[in-house]
């Protein structure tokens, strides 16, 4: 501490009890003094800070506290062989263009969108904080979320991945200031890689300034080029200073003479405080003279990170026509799940990424690292700007970029990996195509809205933060592999509750069949069924959250008449007013609050979401069908525009799936059931939901299987396999083949432990559709069978089985008329006898 520091450029700065200059930032690391004395700390050393029991890593900085290792002792140098350098057969990355604020503002044709997709006006409003990145400590990666098996890419030699013949395809040759192409063949000659542009007169060239073996900044071996990318060669070298470690070089911006270089470099300083195990980290900054032209150039020099990048990984995926066979979709999200925490991680310290494609994004082992920060600016910078066409934000021209354009790439780059997706710079450069295109998008629909609404051409409908992409991303994620395998993967929303109760488990109505092999089913109690859904979590922002949390009160009334207390107004506190209104069926009170709540506050997704709660209240209290359906329509599309804006979620599907129920469209309603169940046990009205649409559409197998899956330890499990039951026996037509339902519903009902009463109440339905289907001559069973398990076949052993039931009835009974008549009933079914 107190030592001055020696770093190349840095005058005046002194090393503080961190171990950093006070001038230039970085940590004293290479040459103490002006004699050129090696004093590298060594790998395995004891950290020299106080009460810290750490010790140095291969990168000079402690494995415990994080702090650089101040200069002490001297690290021994291994040369690296030229035998190492071998050929490699990787390409060039994709071109990157500088965007211009003052250029004309772009035209966005119309998004193709799903069929039930309906924008309004809505997006998220609850802010959530942004992930804070930490230097790695040696725990292992949570690449996949905890949810995806990513196959992991080995680390590769460094020197084998330097370019034999560093060269860049004529057609990859582009003007930097105009793009117009440049060093193209002409006449039958070759293109020059080194010129001027013939349109606009910019000099250009695609040549190497720095070649193997040369010493940039007095500390880093040049070995070779390992790319090009749009600002010019991208290096590999060796630190001669620090443990001989791999490290590479890339061009800073601007840095056409001195004074451009100095201001350039100062204004890059602050990308070596970024620390985030995800983001590739900075080391240092150098200067070294370009012999050819006379002026210097600066360069960023950065950790070396092996494996492969994901332009690398989707590349190596080939049909056996040769073409690119996209990633898993589960994959792809879990890449960007690793990245978004640390575009995060940028936006949090006021800095956009700007760049992010495939070709910047490196997987090492199983470990994700974002590279190449030559195009990381502040929010407030007003120099060029670069990105990559096709994946760049159209907003960037004239508004520049932001943390929403950020988030638009990586939506982008999920697209480039999820599907072929051809045309994505020229036809699609400003949007997507759509599931009719787009066989992926079809069959994952969350899928599709989320990157449409983080494409959105208003960056402000977009994704309010990366940690709010990347929630919704995760429940993405998890209906995707719960489709896949039909294993559920549950978890706590952040933006709704569970639901409230589970309504409507009856299913199938006592009384005579609409039809024959049609049974009687229960019609849903819309107002009830719409206040059973989820409710939306309080912000914990609102100024009464702290109010509302200690809200003992639970009948509507009671809660209005404390909510008349509250000593200031906020939108939590009318949201809850509100519902209130609309649970005590003051429909014209609950429409003029939620009309001056669409006033105040039109765009908070949480109106948006009671706007379709009322409608849907409103429409159970309806006293017609013309009355009802456009009302149940408006729900839907006020629930439809909250999936929109968060697709990851249940509630909004759940609610689809009632709306779609009561409107007729089974299949729609049947689909959304299935995604809320299939991914989450928890919401067990969505498998009643879809059990009862199943069994209207004639699917009595699918209505049995939803409701036998309720687990056991559900308080419904019990009501789900009497409806199971229900649904097995209850309008079967006599030639239905139906002795493997009889003897399962059967079974079932020996392994309830029931009461007494709704035991034989179900014996006698299951005994009344087997002696039915016996007098029918046992339709599908084998003559060799006598019984079907434990139930008889032959009528007259279920006729006394019948009567006994009766009997047993009738003891129950409280009524003198109920007796009676199930005594009658006993009696008709006994069977003749003697006696």
């Amino acid at each position: 501490m107190g030592e001055a520091c020696v770093r190349p450029g840095c005058s005046g700065g002194v090393i503080d009890a961190d171990g950093y200059c006070t001038e230039c930032g970085l940590a004293p690391l290479g040459v103490s003094g002006t004699t050129g004395t090696a004093t590298a700390t060594g790998v395995g050393a004891k950290c020299a800070q106080p009460a810290c029991a750490g010790t140095i890593d291969a990168d000079g900085f402690c494995d415990e506290c994080g702090i650089a290792a101040g200069p002490a002792r001297t690290a021994a140098s291994a040369a690296v062989p030229a035998s190492r350098v071998a050929p490699d057969s990787g390409s060039s990355s994709a071109r990157s263009v500088p965007s211009s604020r003052t250029g004309s503002s772009r035209s966005m044709s119309g998004r193709s969108r799903s069929h039930r997709s309906t924008r309004t006006g809505t997006r998220g409003s609850v802010s959530v904080r942004s992930s804070k990145g930490s230097r790695s400590t040696g725990s292992r990666s949570r690449l996949g979320a905890g949810l995806v098996t990513v196959p992991p890419v080995p680390k590769s030699d460094p020197a084998q991945a330097v370019l034999v013949d560093p060269e860049v395809p004529e057609r990859k040759r582009f003007c930097s200031k105009c793009e117009a192409p440049v060093g193209r063949e002409k006449n039958g000659r070759p293109g020059r890689p080194d010129g001027f542009c013939t349109q606009c007169g910019q000099a250009y060239s695609f040549t190497p300034k720095l070649q193997r073996g040369d010493l940039v900044g007095g500390q880093y071996e040049v070995m070779g080029c390992l790319a090009h990318g749009g600002l010019g060669w991208i290096y590999l070298a060796v630190d001669r200073r620090v443990s001989d470690r791999w490290v590479v070089l890339k061009g800073l911006l601007d840095t056409g003479d001195e004074d451009a270089l100095a201001v350039a470099i100062a204004e890059r300083r602050f990308l070596a405080e970024v620390d985030h195990p995800n983001i590739v980290r900075i080391i240092n900054f150098v200067e070294h003279p370009d012999l050819r032209t006379g002026s210097t150039d600066g360069y960023i020099v950065m950790e070396y990170v092996g494996g492969k990048s994901l332009k690398d990984i989707a590349n190596d995926r080939r049909t056996p026509d040769g073409r690119r066979d996209p990633l898993p979709v589960a994959q792809a999200i879990a890449y960007a799940l690793e990245a978004l925490p640390a575009l995060g991680y940028l936006h949090s310290r006021g800095l956009v990424y700007c760049d992010f494609k495939i070709d910047n994004v490196i997987q090492s082992e199983d470990t994700l690292k974002i590279i190449d920060m030559g195009a990381v600016r502040r929010f407030d910078d007003d120099g060029p700007i670069y990105g990559t066409v096709g994946y760049q934000a159209p907003e960037i021209a004239t508004d520049g970029p932001s943390p929403a354009s950020d988030l638009y790439t990586v939506a982008r780059t999920l697209a480039v990996l999820t599907f072929d997706f051809q045309g994505y710079s020229t036809t699609y450069r400003e949007e997507l195509p759509g599931p009719e295109e787009v066989p992926v998008f079809a069959q994952y629909e969350s899928f599709y809205r989320l990157l449409v609404r983080a494409t959105d051409p208003d960056p402000s409908r977009r994704f309010a933060s990366a940690e709010e992409m990347a929630d919704q991303l995760t429940g993405v994620l998890r209906e995707i592999l719960a489709l896949s395998d039909g294993q559920p993967r549950p978890a706590l929303s952040t933006l709704f509750g569970p639901e409230l109760r589970v309504v409507d488990t009856e299913l199938i109505a006592d009384g005579p069949a609409p039809a024959p092999g049609v049974p009687r089913l229960v019609v849903p109690d819309v107002a009830a069924a719409a206040l059973a859904l989820p409710v939306p979590r309080v912000d914990p922002g609102d100024a009464n959250a702290g109010f509302l949390a200690a809200l003992m009160a639970t009948r509507p009334d009671d809660v209005l008449g404390a909510l008349s207390t509250a000593t200031s107004d906020s939108v939590e506190l009318r949201l809850r007013r509100l519902r209130a209104l609309i649970e005590l069926g003051r429909h014209v009170d609950a429409e003029q609050s939620l009309a001056q709540l669409r006033s105040d506050h039109g765009d908070d997704w949480r109106v948006v979401w009671y706007r379709g709660l009322s409608q849907l209240a409103l429409a159970g209290a309806a006293s017609s069908q013309a009355q009802t359906r456009p009302l149940v329509e408006a729900a839907a599309e006020a629930f439809d525009a909250v999936y929109d804006a968060f697709p990851g979620e249940a509630a909004p599907k759940l609610a689809l799936g009632i709306c779609a129920e009561l409107l007729g469209n089974h299949e729609d309603a049947a689909e959304f059931y299935r995604l809320v169940w299939t991914t989450d046990h928890g919401y067990v009205s969505a498998a009643f939901g879809l059990a009862r649409v199943c069994l209207a559409g004639g699917d009595r197998a699918g209505a049995v299987a939803a409701l036998e899956s309720i687990p056991e330890v559900s308080t419904h499990y019990t009501a789900a396999r009497i409806a199971a039951i229900r649904a097995r026996v209850r309008a079967r037509t006599p030639q239905e083949p139906i002795g493997d339902d009889l003897a399962a519903g059967n079974a079932q009902l020996a392994l309830l432990g029931l009461d007494d009463r709704r035991r034989e109440q179900l014996s006698v339905e299951v005994l009344e559709s087997t002696l039915g289907w016996a007098l029918a001559g046992a339709p599908g069973h084998s003559p060799v069978a006598t019984a079907l398990g434990t139930l008889p076949t032959k009528e007259r052993e279920l006729r006394f089985a019948l009567e006994k039931s009766y009997r047993s009835l009738a003891r129950l009974a409280e009524r003198a008329e109920d007796r009676i008549e199930l005594v009658e009933r006993a009696n008709r079914s006994r069977p003749r006898t003697w006696v």
